[in-house]
């Protein structure tokens, strides 16, 4: 990869996250290694989780500034957050996005009432109709009643834990659609997560039907993000992605400063 177009990962986790042993400056090398132009570590924040390690938001920003100082010139280094937000933690949100100067924020959702999907307690008692149409419902949920975030993460992950045969796109579509014509209404977008090809799935995080859904509503504002947890996923399939992006009718992509949009060229 160069940098004969910008370049960026918006999806990093680092020794801040509960789930990733990297350290922050170890990120930062590798992706100068890698020619990128930009980075945003998007470190994990889970409220309601008891067992849930969440970011040490002073300690975080403190590395930060430290690795924006030590490498000044050589890459940019944004500010981001990945929030696990449940409706009922909402204002445990709000009140991080008045206090923290984040530039990018994830809203992801990886639990709905506490219950996880990693460990199947979700899904526990559900039909796969049942559990899907329980998780898009829950983030509709939640998009209708908090804005503070820039795009919405992994839009479609519910399918990386689900044990039975893929379920189709065309069975939630119609919730999903909301989804998305409220991300737009709200000056939002929506993120391409490049984990798909390490955990094997069969398409791009959201799908390509997701993907198309979100171009044909108008939807402009996308980023592209490894999910890394570790230096050697960092940019993982990123240019592969970019391509398929082009080929669906997407031109540009974003990084952010200060929760604002800053559109590039695919």
């Amino acid at each position: 990869m160069t940098k004969s177009y910008y370049s960026a990962d918006y999806h990093l986790h680092t020794a801040f996250s509960d789930d990733s042993q990297a350290p922050m400056e170890e990120m930062v090398r590798r992706a100068l290694a890698l020619g990128l132009s930009e980075i945003c570590f998007t470190e994990h924040v889970d409220y309601g989780i008891k067992t849930v390690l969440n970011c040490d938001y002073p300690s975080y920003f403190a590395a930060l500034e430290e690795m924006r100082e030590s490498y000044h010139g050589q890459i940019t280094i944004r500010a981001g957050i990945e929030f696990g937000v449940q409706r009922e933690t909402i204002p445990q949100y709000q009140a991080d996005i008045l206090q923290y100067p984040f530039d990018f924020v994830i809203l992801s959702n990886h639990q709905v009432g506490n219950q996880e999907f990693w460990n199947g307690k979700f899904q526990e008692g559900k039909t796969q109709a049942e559990f899907h149409a329980a998780y898009y419902q829950a983030i509709l949920d939640v998009a209708e009643h908090y804005q503070g975030y820039c795009v919405l993460g992994h839009l479609d992950m519910i399918k990386r834990y689900d044990p039975y045969a893929p379920y189709p796109d065309e069975a939630v579509l119609p919730v999903i659609e909301k989804i998305l014509r409220r991300a737009i209404q709200d000056g939002k977008g929506i993120e391409v997560n490049t984990s798909s090809f390490q955990y094997g799935l069969q398409d791009l995080t959201p799908s390509e039907t997701i993907l198309e859904l979100y171009h044909e509503l108008g939807g402009r504002v996308l980023t592209i993000g490894s999910d890394a947890h570790s230096p050697h996923r960092l940019a993982d399939h990123i240019p592969e992605v970019r391509e398929i992006l082009r080929e669906i009718g997407f031109r540009e992509f974003c990084t952010f400063e200060r929760m604002q949009p800053r559109f590039h060229p695919l």
